[in-house]
């Protein structure tokens, strides 16, 4: 079983910068498939960005493209979401969740473990 746990949620003006962190524990992740999700208020889970495995590619929604860098740190058991130049758009819950074996990796259901989310607020 695998715990996450995402913080560094916050208010921001829109043009500012967050950066969002999701530690896992029970076991190590540094295999898995990594990946942050948004839900904003009365809209569906979407998919945002994704680390996959021990090489570390990348894959992003086109809104988050030039905008957002996701990393990760597995000595640290720790995934991260670099957000830059934040629009009132960006606006939702921010989810990280994880997997052994994901190819479907934008589909929320290809996923095993997530976090409780940590609530990102762009002000215009």
């Amino acid at each position: 079983q695998v715990q996450l746990v995402e913080s560094g949620g916050g208010l921001v003006q829109a043009g500012g910068s967050l950066r969002l962190s999701c530690v896992a524990s029970g076991r190590t992740t540094s295999s898995y498939v990594m990946g942050w999700f948004r839900q904003a208020p009365g809209k569906e889970r979407e998919f945002v960005a994704v680390t996959r495995g021990s090489g570390g590619s990348t894959y992003y929604a086109d809104s988050a493209k030039g905008r957002f860098s996701i990393s990760r740190d597995n000595a640290k058991n720790t995934v991260y979401l670099q957000m830059n130049s934040l629009k009132p758009e960006d606006t939702a819950v921010y989810y990280c969740a994880a997997g052994p074996l994901i190819i479907r990796f934008t589909t929320p259901t290809a996923y095993n473990y997530w976090g409780q989310g940590t609530q990102v607020t762009v002000s215009s």
